[in-house]
């Protein structure tokens, strides 16, 4: 029986993830979440976990003081996270946390042996090589939780060595899909929201309509599936039903379809290699009606070809990129900048010389520091 430490219990991730266990009946021995100390107290009197951790120092205190009638454990800060992330009693880690948070309580949990489910794909973007090391050497298993990566997993279940050839993965275009450069120019915050098929938190429907979404699930598909840039494609698919393929040496390319609900790859994380009934609604192709791919347009959408040149330039590349989108993006949704000078700010990365720079957690963290630092500057000099 699965006992469960969610990460990140309070984002979109999170609460499906819940959704998953309550229609399972799993233990969920650790919640954490980084300040929603409302909801992360509704979830804990629901759920009666064993401990419950806070980043925010000062929302700890509070969800302290509002459990102190319960036997529930609240641990605060990044350490307290940390903690919560190795607890004794729960085997598998799920890692639903936005941005460079995720990392530390990654690196943790693969070190003490937890099978990781991830959807924090930032955390294979800044420190791949260190997370997949860790893995091997621990001897656990990372099971993508993001629907294209987890589609990829699906379709390569049963492959031989050798047979893989290429990973195409499907963008839904966000929602500007066809329009230029120029007309993005002004594109509200709130327009960026709506995202037409996915129900997500804020910053990652904002990657997803630069399409810095796509460049960074390149750079963790490399790590993932140990397939080279040039061998990962990106196909935008408007429906949002395939959520990723693979090519085989022989031509064959196999799918992976379902409707756009993220409780699909989340199960199959939690019941691998097993299959189980959920509650999600079945795909029915003929009321679909039909399947449409395009090229997706890198002049408009610069995310695909930042994510690219990240991967190319390697070391701490990756991690400046990184820490300069979320910057970026933390800006763009305080209407300090505008939705085009997300791709701008984030480009200026890749002129800072940190070639040859080893990459470990301490210089990961230092590049990370910096360059929203830089970003910041930047984007006031706008």
């Amino acid at each position: 029986m699965n006992n469960i430490i969610l990460l990140g219990s309070t984002g979109s991730i999170g609460t499906q993830s819940l959704d998953v266990c309550r229609n399972h009946g799993y233990r969920v021995s650790v919640l954490a979440a980084r300040k929603n100390i409302e909801l992360l107290e509704q979830q804990a009197r629901e759920f009666m976990p064993e401990v419950v951790a806070v980043f925010d120092e000062e929302a700890g205190k509070k969800l302290k003081t509002a459990l102190a009638d319960t036997p529930i454990t609240v641990l605060c800060g990044a350490a307290g996270v940390c903690e919560a992330a190795v607890w004794e009693s729960g085997n598998i880690v799920i890692n639903a946390v936005v941005g460079m948070d995720g990392l530390k309580p990654t690196l943790a949990a693969v070190q003490a042996g937890k099978t990781l489910a991830l959807a924090n794909k930032e955390t294979l973007v800044v420190a791949g090589s260190i997370i997949t090391d860790a893995a091997k050497k621990s001897g656990i298993k990372i099971l993508p939780v993001d629907s294209e990566h987890s589609a990829i997993f699906q379709c390569i279940q049963g492959l031989l060595p050798g047979q893989l050839e290429r990973v195409i993965l499907t963008a839904s275009g966000g929602p500007f899909f066809g329009k230029t450069r120029e007309e993005l120019e002004h594109v509200t915050v709130e327009q960026t929201l709506k995202h037409p098929n996915w129900s997500m938190g804020s910053k990652i429907t904002v990657d997803s309509a630069t399409l810095v979404n796509k460049g960074l699930e390149i750079i963790e598909a490399a790590y993932l599936f140990g397939v080279s840039e040039e061998n990962i494609d990106v196909v935008v698919h408007r429906e949002s039903i395939i959520h990723s393929l693979i090519e085989l040496v022989d031509g064959s390319v196999l799918a992976q379809l379902g409707v756009p609900d993220m409780r699909i790859p989340i199960q199959y994380a939690l019941t691998y290699p097993e299959r189980t009934q959920s509650q999600v609604k079945r795909l029915s192709l003929a009321d679909v009606g039909k399947l449409t791919f395009y090229h997706p347009d890198n002049d408009a959408f610069p995310g695909l070809r930042i994510g690219r040149t990240a991967l190319r330039m390697g070391g701490l590349y990756p991690c400046m990129m990184n820490g300069a989108n979320e910057k970026a993006v933390e800006l763009f949704l305080k209407g300090k900048i505008g939705f085009n000078q997300i791709g701008e700010l984030v480009e200026k990365s890749f002129n800072i010389d940190v070639k040859g720079h080893a990459v470990t957690m301490d210089s990961i963290v230092e590049a990370d520091k910096f360059i929203r630092e830089y970003t910041a500057d930047a984007a006031s000099k706008l």
